[in-house]
């Protein structure tokens, strides 16, 4: 979709401003894709099995993508008002305080989740406490959402409604995750398991995706998204039980997506398509915040 800003240039743009999103999207899978081919070719053209700690080092160089992807596209669509504008979104701080409550939605679900199953069917699934790992959710958040909410999600929502916006999303996001889908969690690699566990990784990621849409739709705080994607991706691996085997962590995380979609399915009877708290409601938290 051009922009008011881009269509002065529009005659001789190229590809990248003509077709914004797409392009956004190319970059951040391209650059991501690639950066983490490079990480593992000396290994595959060895023809060795990748070391666990190779396969996490793709993951910081993943991040470049949607990162580099966002600011470069930012530029391209809107110049440096764009740039200032998204560097202002992650700096925005300007709504109800209760808002930073959403910040607790992950780890509380997760808890839940686990604290369920361990009473029920296992003790393997109580929750592990490796707090070490809240850095990663940290560099992920801040970083992959310059590209998700700061570019894609604005540019998308304008031309669809938020609901199917952030759901297209949610898809392209998980499937970005594929170089890396055998080294998430603890049960690594998922073996005969991997499609079950990804299909339950994308539904809560698709869920969790829709959230943060959410929360950007009613705040245009960046800043919060990236806050939410680091609390998200921080409880799983804080959280995440050390002693699953493969089938055991696909089964709680369908768990896990289920919990979120029903939060997901409150949000859209509240807020409709458009995620869009009513004026109302709006003026309600501001009161008690």
């Amino acid at each position: 979709m051009i922009t008011p800003a881009m269509e002065h240039r529009t005659g001789h743009a190229g590809p990248l401003v003509r077709y914004p999103v797409a392009s956004y999207f190319v970059l951040a899978f391209g650059i991501s894709w690639l950066g983490a081919l490079a990480v593992v070719s000396p290994h595959l053209l060895r023809h060795e099995p990748v070391p666990k700690f190779t396969g996490l080092m793709m993951f910081p160089v993943m991040l470049l993508g949607p990162s580099f992807g966002g600011i470069l596209m930012t530029w391209l669509s809107n110049g440096r008002e764009g740039v200032r504008d998204l560097a202002g979104s992650m700096r925005c701080v300007n709504f109800p305080a209760r808002w930073y409550a959403i910040l607790l939605l992950p780890a509380t679900l997760i808890l839940i989740v686990l604290t369920v199953l361990r009473a029920e069917v296992l003790p393997v699934f109580t929750p592990n406490h490796f707090y070490a790992g809240a850095s990663f959710g940290i560099i992920a958040g801040f970083l992959e959402e310059i590209g998700w909410m700061g570019y894609a999600f604005s540019m998308m929502a304008r031309r669809h409604n938020a609901l199917f916006s952030a759901m297209v999303l949610g898809v392209l996001w998980s499937i970005w995750h594929l170089p890396v889908v055998d080294y998430l969690g603890t049960a690594t690699p998922h073996g005969e398991f991997w499609l079950r566990y990804f299909l339950a990784f994308m539904a809560a990621m698709i869920a969790m995706r829709i959230v943060i849409a959410w929360v950007y739709t009613n705040t245009k705080s960046v800043l919060l998204c990236q806050l939410l994607h680091a609390a998200s991706t921080g409880a799983l691996v804080v959280l995440s039980p050390a002693r699953v085997n493969a089938a055991q962590e696909a089964g709680w995380y369908f768990a896990y997506a289920t919990l979120l979609w029903i939060v997901v399915a409150v949000i859209v009877l509240a807020c409709g398509s458009e995620l869009r708290l009513h004026r109302s409601a709006a003026l309600a938290a501001q009161r008690v915040s």
